[in-house]
């Protein structure tokens, strides 16, 4: 079936209207009608080539919403109508031993991106900005009914990415978090971070978002270009989520970590980081990464951000209005992620 999407045609190039084709529905699959898709700096920095050649043109997204309007005959999750999601992947091999716990986004196989990666049918799979999307229906989330769909789209990347190490590395009662950078990814870590019962402390270069801070749910709120804070905060802090895609002095930060705290890269700049490892073996600290999460815990975030009424803070747009809201991603002129209002592709 051919669709109405925007697209990168190459490298560094705006987006344009394209239209593409989508597979037939099988017996395993779901078609949705894309209400909403968000956009992530992920997307951006796909279609400007700065994590390596992609296979152009490039439909981007992974952060989508809509309704189930078919269901192939093997399908008993989801039914026509229901509200659901999509994240960042739509495939995996299944039977490695990640997939068999429940961590398909570290698919031994690699697992099938939701855009710009080779298909279970050897094509290139295409995002959510678009109208519809044939979905493995076992990638498919179900969005609870007490989340506003529009600002609930950012979870399905954002939430997740910061969910899972927050829930991996144990942040709760008595536990002191501390999130580098209040952007998409920064003001996402707050809410869960809050809502999961940790004293939460926002990192930022300058003040200015300070009153959002602490509205969104933290605790203390500091100035990362003040070199005062360093020395303020050192040792501070049970876990450390970076969640800026720029490089940053890693050793700094890994100074504020107390005894057996951990500081994880869920942000992910183009350039290496440098890390000195004295800074590790001092305080016996862990220097660590975490990709988005797998089906079950991507399930099991959306539920829990309904129990807490968590959603992205976000600016609806149009889809012709997607160039204007990357200049503004890179800008830092975003509170706090854009969506697509996905029928302006009609």
């Amino acid at each position: 079936m051919r669709v109405n999407a925007y697209a990168a045609p190459s490298a560094g190039a705006p987006l344009e209207p394209i239209t593409i084709e989508r597979r037939e529905v099988g017996a395993n699959d779901v078609l949705i009608d894309i209400e909403f898709a968000g956009i992530c700096h992920s997307d951006i920095h796909t279609v400007n080539g700065d994590w390596g050649p992609q296979p152009f043109p490039v439909v981007p997204g992974h952060e989508i919403v809509g309704t189930v309007a078919e269901v192939g005959s093997d399908v008993t999750r989801h039914r026509v109508g229901d509200r659901v999601g999509v994240g960042c992947m739509v495939g995996s091999c299944g039977e490695c031993d990640n997939c068999r716990a429940g961590d398909e986004q570290y698919c031994r196989q690699g697992m099938v991106g939701t855009y710009a990666a080779t298909d279970r049918d050897g094509t290139t799979t295409q995002g959510g900005y678009s109208q519809k999307v044939v979905v493995d229906a076992d990638y498919v989330l179900s969005v609870p009914e007490g989340l506003d769909p529009a600002a609930a789209t950012p979870l399905l990347c954002a939430g997740i990415t910061t969910y899972s190490p927050l829930k991996h590395w144990n942040a709760g009662p008595g536990t002191k978090v501390a999130v580098v950078g209040l952007g998409g990814l920064g003001h996402m870590a707050v809410k869960i971070a809050h809502a999961m019962g940790a004293e939460v402390t926002v990192l930022s270069q300058s003040l200015k978002k300070q009153e959002d801070g602490l509205r969104l749910g933290a605790d203390h709120y500091h100035a990362t270009s003040d070199e005062g804070t360093f020395e303020t905060l050192a040792s501070s802090f049970d876990l450390i989520i970076n969640t800026v895609s720029a490089k940053i002095d890693v050793s700094a930060y890994l100074g504020l970590l107390a005894v057996n705290g951990a500081m994880v890269n869920v942000g992910a700049p183009a350039e290496p980081l440098d890390v000195n490892v004295f800074s590790l073996l001092s305080n016996r600290r862990t220097f660590a990464g975490s990709m988005i999460g797998g089906i079950a815990e991507t399930q099991e975030m959306l539920d829990f951000c309904a129990e807490h009424g968590i959603v992205s803070e976000i600016e609806l747009i149009r889809a012709e209005q997607v160039n204007e809201a990357y200049e503004r991603v890179l800008a830092s002129d975003v509170r706090y992620r854009f969506v697509i209002d996905s029928s302006t592709l009609a």
